[in-house]
């Protein structure tokens, strides 16, 4: 499959729901659901697959420890992997020069990008904030599926 990420466009697109799994310290696999889709990296405008993370997810953890993750959408019969580097912006992932409303609007953005829409946007930057949200990106290293 080419490692380009149209195909994944046209699936999370259909579904926004994917499992993403990380590895643990001891090598298991560790796998949970979020919400996610594809967008631009903020500064390089390099696609890739984008989520939001609670800043006290454990999937959060094993990712600032080995670096990658793998994110799989599915609907119906077809899916697709994207496994790669993660990039994480957050309040304990700094990017340089992105302050904290910089990272509300880059929030609100990987958000929307997953298909996720807010009646108040000024309640969704309170309970992110509040909760340590990080935006979590997946450089498409390699792409896999039967789409």
């Amino acid at each position: 499959m080419p490692n380009d990420l149209g195909h994944v466009r046209n699936l999370a697109g259909k579904d926004s729901l994917a499992v993403v799994t990380t590895t643990r310290s001891d090598g298991t696999i560790h796998a949970s659901v979020v919400r996610a889709g594809v967008l631009e990296f903020p500064g390089t405008g390099e696609a890739c697959v984008g989520f939001v993370a609670a800043g006290g997810a454990r999937k959060l953890q094993h990712m600032r420890e080995s670096g990658r993750a793998a994110v799989v959408f599915r609907f119906g019969a077809a899916w697709i992997a994207v496994e790669g580097p993660v990039r994480l912006v957050g309040p304990e992932d700094h990017l340089e020069d992105f302050g904290a409303a910089q990272l509300a609007r880059l929030l609100r953005r990987v958000y929307t990008a997953a298909g996720g829409t807010h009646q108040d946007w000024d309640e969704f930057d309170r309970v992110m904030q509040a909760e340590g949200r990080t935006a979590v990106f997946v450089t498409p290293e390699r792409i896999s599926g039967n789409t």
